[in-house]
Order: structure tokens, then sequence, then C-alpha cells
């Protein structure tokens, strides 16, 4: 492997954040303190994303399927979103944060949906560390989304049937004019990816933690992208030999 790549860190790099309950639960705490460790261990991932040169952040905070949970929790949940975009959205503006939501936001609450399209407005010409978040967010449902456009465009002439490619079906998904993650992290010992960026992370190197998203720190993040280096990317061709 080449000097340079196993110096270079991956441009995007996609996390998983999963264990908060089971965290909370090894230690006789509700789930809800589980969640709330939880967002102190974003606050620790976006610094050490950014203090380590990586362009693109995503995280998924909460899937489609997260609905069928307690209706106490996804309260808790919604909340615990709104109190860090209130809290956290300046300084991360102030650090040259730029704010990105994926997933669906048809019906959900007007208040919810204004904060978010607020974070995103107030941070879209920053020009660090570019933070994606996925709400509400499920990949097959974003994937169905984008078929569904461009069948209308094609349809309505907008688009001709022969100039169909896979570039153009991804300008037509959440993520648009965001690279491909090069590398998706799971916390929490799982090792699946849960309806989570499926188009995007056809070429993504997996790294799959047992420790729990709580417990997450710069030094987790090191350790990953240390693995991800030691990996040869190949994109399904072969090694040339030098």
């Amino acid at each position: 492997m080449p000097q340079s790549q196993t110096l270079k860190p991956p441009r995007h790099v996609a996390i998983i954040m999963d264990g908060n309950g089971r965290w909370a639960s090894e230690r006789g705490l509700p789930r809800t303190a589980g969640h709330r460790q939880g967002i102190e261990a974003v606050r620790r991932a976006v610094k050490a994303a950014g203090d380590m040169g990586i362009q693109y952040l995503t995280i998924y905070s909460f899937s489609t399927e997260n609905w069928s949970r307690p209706q106490t929790e996804v309260s808790f949940l919604l909340d615990l979103l709104r109190r860090f975009i209130r809290q956290d959205v300046a300084e991360l503006h102030a650090n040259g944060v730029r704010i990105k939501v994926i997933g669906l936001r048809e019906g959900l609450e007007p208040t919810l949906v204004k904060l978010l399209e607020d974070a995103e407005n107030l941070t879209r010409d920053n020009e660090g560390l570019t933070l994606q978040v996925a709400f509400n967010y499920g990949s097959r449902q974003e994937i169905a989304r984008a078929a569904s456009r461009l069948a209308a465009d094609v349809r309505d002439g907008r688009v001709a049937l022969n100039g169909l490619s896979t570039e153009l079906f991804e300008s037509y998904l959440d993520t648009a004019g965001i690279p491909d993650p090069d590398l998706l992290i799971r916390t929490g010992g799982e090792e699946r990816i849960s309806n989570f960026l499926l188009w995007q992370c056809a070429y993504a190197e997996f790294v799959f933690l047992s420790e729990y998203w709580p417990e997450f720190n710069e030094a987790s993040l090191q350790r990953a992208i240390a693995e991800y280096q030691e990996r040869e990317r190949r994109f399904g061709g072969l090694k040339v030999s030098a």
C-alpha cells in the first residue's frame, strides 16, 4: 500500500450510532440516559472528524423504523434533537461546519422541520466539515422516492429515457452533491447496515466496533480509520503491480 494512502484520512465517514440502550441497561439506567450520553458522543465525533481533516461526516440519528419504538422513547429522541439544534448549531456555525439533513420531512411537526431548515440555511455557505444528519431516514425509501421522481421526469419529457445513468440517478437521491462514504463505522457490536445509505455505500469499507455509541471518542475514530487505512481499495478492479 502506498505510504500516502496510509497518511490520508477518508474523505467521508458515515456512522451508525448503535448501543445507547444497551449501554444504559448494563449500568442499571433508563434507556433515555443512554441517548443523552449519545449526544455527548456526537459532539466528540464531530470535533474529532474536523480535527482529523475529514470533509464529510454522516450520522444515522433516527431511522424510519425508529417510529415503532415506545412513544415515550420516540418523544425523548425528538426532544434531544431539538435541544441539540438549539444548543449546538451556533457553535457548529462558528466553527465552519455545514449542516445537511437527509430523510423524509413530510409528516414531521412543522416546528421541527423549521428547526432543521434554519440549521441548514444558517450554515449552508460554511466550508469546513459537512455534518450530514440522517433523520427520519431509510435508504430503501430514499431510493424509491428517487426512482419515482426520475420516472415522473421521464414521463413529462424532462429526462430522455436513453439518457438514464447511475450519475443521473444519484442526482435524485437525498445525498445529491455529497461524495459516497469511504468508511462506514457501526458501534455496538452488530454487523449490519440497517437500511442506511445502501446505494452510497456500494464501495465503502466497513468497520464494526464492539463499544457502545456513548463510549465513542476520538480514539475510537482513530482506530477505525487506522483499520480503514490498512485495507486496499480496488473498487472491483485488480491491484496494479509497481
